[in-house]
């Protein structure tokens, strides 16, 4: 992938307690890895349709978000193919954002960029509160490992900063 041109892009809402999971996910990247030159790290919040200009500009997205599926909250859920159609329909997403309408909106604009969704399943997603519960904050450095670890698989691989802990 090193010719591609790759978003990881953090959405939800911080005001929604761990709606913000994947917002603090990308800051949490942000500040303890090293990522290659081609890897653009972004908080995308609940913009939606607002997010095209960085779509259209990349080739893979890998978003980081929180996902209501069947298991129970903790879970981590690596989203792709057919599986991201269902996971980011208006039934499951947890926020206004619905990112299946923008990805559509790019391929009809001429540039669909592939794309993985790597999500957690949340413990409490309703109370208006800035800041994760305390069960999404704790597993939030083994969330960001995995998705390291997921994109490594995929060729994109970030250093741990020494200088961070």
């Amino acid at each position: 992938m090193d010719d591609k041109r790759i978003l990881i892009l953090g959405v939800g809402n911080i005001l929604l307690t761990d709606e913000g999971f994947g917002v603090r996910a990308v800051e949490y990247l942000e500040t303890h890895y090293r990522w290659p030159e081609q890897v653009r790290l972004m908080d995308g919040g609940t913009q939606g349709l607002m997010l095209m200009p960085e779509l259209l500009e990349c080739d893979f997205l890998v978003v980081l978000d929180v996902v209501l599926g069947p298991e129970a909250p903790g879970t981590v859920y690596l989203l792709e193919g057919e599986d991201l159609r269902k996971s980011l329909s208006f039934r499951d997403s947890m926020h206004q954002t619905d990112l299946l309408d923008t990805l559509i909106t790019c391929h009809l604009a001429g540039h669909r960029p592939e794309a993985v969704v790597i999500g957690l399943q949340p413990f409490d997603y309703k109370t208006m509160q800035v800041g994760l519960s305390p069960q999404a904050q704790a597993l939030l450095p083994g969330f960001c490992r995995k998705a390291v670890e997921e994109m490594a698989r995929r060729g994109i691989v970030a250093e741990a900063r020494t200088d961070q802990c």
